[in-house]
């Protein structure tokens, strides 16, 4: 196997990477595969590195600002042999080979596996030591940046927290039960490479899943000139789970002192089961740090879909079979951001800070669907799906849809009355459907997200974009206003009938209405008026236009909702048309 040993101007700045054939890498000082951190020559991403059989392939980065050597000579790519090195700024790379020896002919005279309560009435000789690393333990684990630099940190620390370790490795054993060191490091840097056991390393990490240790007898006949029992007298492996994908653990190894005598029990080397112990401790430490860290990323990625109730019935386990496809009655909201198009138009030259006020929006929309326990189930451009009753059926879910509405609208109202705000100029369109669908994770095998699929979610879109012709920002459909008229009170919104119509391309009619905020919010519009609309429009529905005109006309200048229907009416001369059936048919979406 391949490894890139990087070093620096200090004895510190040392890198170790295991190189997979067929591999590309990328190394860089930020975001790379091998990142070098503390050479500021190199740059962000500097050079990729191809894995061939025997050799790598390098070529310098379009984004390098500084040459790559190879040979005394600044070039812009290279094959680089096994023993060769090249350097960048003020580090040099060299390639060696690593072996594990695949034969580990020689039997140890010692084999022990542990078990956790085997090792608790074990002293430690120098707890103020391994103290003092375990303080260290979560700063390591934290402040790496990728799995290359968490490995170098941690095999460092072990060389300090095992004092009579000469090498540590992290080691991992792959679905084809080959054993690779990930990282390696000697505490003497000229003593060279070493050769983990393959023998200790499947007994600890594939069979017995547990602390395995070997010991061997000093001077034993060599069958395998690269076996480890040339140089080291005992190793043990620790699992450390949820380190990587494969199963992997922290190899330690080194050599007895002069009390050591061939043929010695493992009851008298005590000193080796206090660094088991201490191992294991690291061992369960870090695989509960890295566990809590990938459930954060998790729940982190989640919190943007679904409100804090769900998240807890998800578990800890983020159990997500709660998550899958399901069929209920669901209420989708559909919200988009009026003033977007013209706006990309107007600032082309900044699209930066269009998108970043475009996120803003989102932002709100997203913010008030959670608040009000809803799922987020996609965005769309400048769009937003919300929905409810999933994974949870609700009585209320309707009215928890229309109270996110209502705070979306405040939101934006807000802003557009205060000046400068970054959404001043924007308004938004709500539609609010309810009905059958399928809820859940929807997708390919491919790609999944949390979303929901069915007619609902199509009515929905089609009543957001009625806001546009009604004049109105919220629009509900028939089955959302019956729920919500008896359940939501009148101190927190309203609702009013607006007009009964045949969307384009549909062929069932559909009630429609608005949702008003309350009449302290919006004291323009009486309770008064909202209910002389409503008479309006049911005039207007029988086809009784002249009285529908009547009672429209009394609404406020401001209310652009009845200048809708009054178009109708005035157009016809306010009488009805023949064969009057109650219906507008829309003639586009």
């Amino acid at each position: 196997m391949l490894e890139l040993v990087v070093q620096g101007t200090k004895a510190a700045q040392t890198l170790r990477q295991p190189l997979e054939s067929g591999a590309h890498y990328v190394i860089g000082r930020e975001a790379a595969d091998v990142t070098i951190s503390w050479d500021p020559l190199v740059s962000r991403k500097h050079v990729q590195l191809d894995v061939r059989p025997g050799h790598i392939q390098l070529s310098r980065l379009s984004a390098a600002r500084n040459p790559l050597f190879f040979g005394g000579e600044a070039v812009d790519s290279c094959r680089v042999e096994i023993g060769q090195h090249f350097v960048i700024g003020s580090t040099s790379f060299h390639l060696a080979e690593v072996d594990i020896d695949g034969a580990s002919a020689v039997q140890p005279v010692e084999e022990v596996s542990f078990k956790p309560h085997e090792l608790r009435k074990i002293r430690y000789q120098d707890p103020e030591n391994r103290i003092e690393v375990l303080t260290h333990l979560p700063e390591v684990i934290s402040g790496a940046r990728n799995d290359s630099e968490l490995f170098h940190r941690l095999v460092n620390l072990m060389l300090k927290g095992v004092v009579h370790a000469e090498a540590v490795a992290i080691v991992s054993v792959g679905p084809s039960e080959e054993v690779q060191m990930l990282h390696w490091e000697r505490r003497r840097e000229t003593a060279g490479t070493f050769h983990p056991s393959k023998r200790l390393v499947e007994e600890a990490l594939d069979r017995r899943r547990a602390s395995v240790l070997h010991i061997w007898e000093q001077g034993a006949p060599q069958r395998n000139e690269q076996t480890l029992t040339q140089e080291f007298d005992w190793a043990y492996c620790t699992p450390v789970p949820g380190l990587s994908t494969d199963p992997t653990g922290l190899y330690i190894a080194g050599r007895m002192g002069k009390t050591f005598v061939p043929g010695t029990t493992l009851s008298d080397t005590l000193q080796l089961e206090a660094d088991v112990k201490f191992t294991e401790l690291v061992a369960e430490i870090i695989s509960s740090v890295v566990r809590a860290r990938r459930l954060e990323r998790q729940k982190a990625g989640l919190r943007q879909f679904f409100a804090p109730p769900v998240l807890a019935a998800l578990g800890d386990e983020l159990d997500t079979t709660l998550l899958e496809p399901s069929e209920c009655d669901v209420t989708v909201m559909f919200c988009d951001l009026r003033g977007f198009s013209q706006r990309a138009e107007s600032e082309a030259g900044d699209l930066i800070g269009l998108l970043e006020r475009v996120s803003r929006a989102l932002g709100v929309m997203t913010q008030n669907i959670l608040e009000f326990g809803g799922v987020t189930g996609d965005f769309q451009g400048d769009a937003t799906l919300g929905f409810w009753g999933w994974p949870f059926p609700s009585p209320d879910a309707a009215v928890h849809a229309c109270r996110a509405a209502l705070g979306i609208r405040a939101a934006f109202a807000k802003a557009a009355a205060t000046k400068n705000h970054p959404l001043a100029d924007f308004a938004m369109g709500i539609g609010i459907a309810h009905g059958r669908a399928v809820a859940g994770k929807i997708g390919t095998a491919e790609q999944v997200k949390v979303t929901v699929f069915g007619p609902v979610v199509n009515l929905a879109s089609r009543l957001e974009g009625m806001t546009k012709q009604l004049r109105v920002p919220i629009v509900l459909d028939e089955a959302t206003a019956k729920i919500v008229r008896p359940r939501l009170p009148v101190s927190e919104g309203r609702l009013r009938k607006l007009a009964r119509l045949l969307p384009y391309g549909m062929e069932t009619p559909v009630v429609v209405s608005e949702l008003l905020p309350s009449a302290a919010d919006d004291p323009e519009l009486t309770d008064a008026m909202v209910a002389e609309y409503e008479l309006g429009v049911e005039h207007f529905i029988a086809g009784r236009w002249d009285q529908a005109y009547r009672c429209l006309h009394g609404m406020p200048a401001s209310d652009r909702a009845q200048d809708f229907l009054m178009q109708q009416i005035v157009l016809q001369n306010r009488t009805a048309p023949p064969n009057w059936d109650g219906t507008i048919r829309l003639p586009s979406k």
